[in-house]
């Protein structure tokens, strides 16, 4: 083989090693997506320690968790929305979605470079990791908790709640599920409900961030960068699909403060950590 065959042969072999980052990306987005443990964080957190990915990155494999979200809640929503809104009595839960939308889409779209630039810092985003928890174990106590079952007779002061809740999320760290499944508890939903109306949410949310992001970065998003974009969508999605099916089980009957713990000690970890090493994050 000619030197120089062999040589771009052990490029193409390098290039395929490195698939293992974003593939073990993707698998940590699916799993802290969905849950109230913030995947931004963990994603700026791990990407630093791998040397791998960007900020558009990092948003963009989220399109393979919400491609897993769409298709374990397609039944639930065309159920509720009243088949999209084909019948009178849907339209009005899908315009409490879009009323809970709105807040987060407006200051996300004027902030988002601002917030990207000065907040993605370990300090911060270990800071909201800690805080997060410590509200999810006041707020969420062990034992049944009373609130609105059903979804249908959530009112649009209780979607607007929970949409103001989820700007609370444009700072990394703080956790989209966390904020919004928290102030629907505050807003006085069920821990189901205000789960399933989290996952709901996440659908225009995450979409318009994904397409936004992808529309911004359409230069940059080279054939390098795309491979392993598919790679992480695709571990994003599976890893996604068995996190959401179990997470709704699970809060049919336990409370939060597992993961808030867990919040706390990781970010404790993360602030000695960095504290100790002098070590810094950046965006990408």
């Amino acid at each position: 083989m000619p030197y120089g065959d062999a040589i771009e042969t052990r490029g193409a072999m390098n290039h395929l090693i490195e698939l293992w980052k974003p593939a073990l990306l993707g698998i940590l987005e699916g799993l802290t997506e969905f849950v109230p443990v913030s995947s931004t964080g963990h994603l700026i957190i791990a990407g630093h320690f791998l040397h791998y990915g960007s900020s558009e990155f990092e948003i963009i494999i989220q399109l393979g968790a919400m491609l897993a979200l769409t298709w374990c809640t397609s039944d639930r929503i065309l159920a509720l929305s009243g088949n999209m809104g084909l019948r009178p009595e849907g339209r009005p839960f899908l315009l409490k979605v879009g009323a809970a939308f709105v807040p987060a889409a407006a200051i996300g779209f004027v902030a988002h470079d601002v917030i990207e630039q000065y907040l993605f810092r370990p300090s911060f985003v270990a800071s909201m990791l800690v805080l997060g928890g410590i509200l999810i174990i006041v707020i969420d106590r062990p034992g049944e908790r009373k609130g609105l079952e059903d979804l249908e007779k959530m009112s649009f002061a209780q979607a607007i709640a929970i949409g103001l809740g989820q700007c609370l999320a444009l700072m990394p760290g703080v956790s989209r599920s966390g904020a919004t499944i928290v102030t629907g508890l505050v807003a006085g939903l069920s821990r189901a409900a205000s789960t399933e109306f989290s996952f709901f949410l996440a659908l225009p949310t995450m979409y318009a961030a994904c397409f936004y992001t992808i529309f911004k970065a359409r230069d940059r998003l080279t054939d390098e960068l795309g491979i392993g974009m598919l790679v992480g969508l695709l571990t994003a999605y599976i890893s996604s699909v068995i996190v959401i099916r179990a997470f709704l089980r699970f809060v049919q009957t336990n409370s939060l403060r597992p993961f808030g713990w867990y919040r706390i000690v990781f970010g404790v970890v993360l602030l000695a950590f960095f504290a100790l090493t002098g070590a810094t994050v950046t965006p990408q």
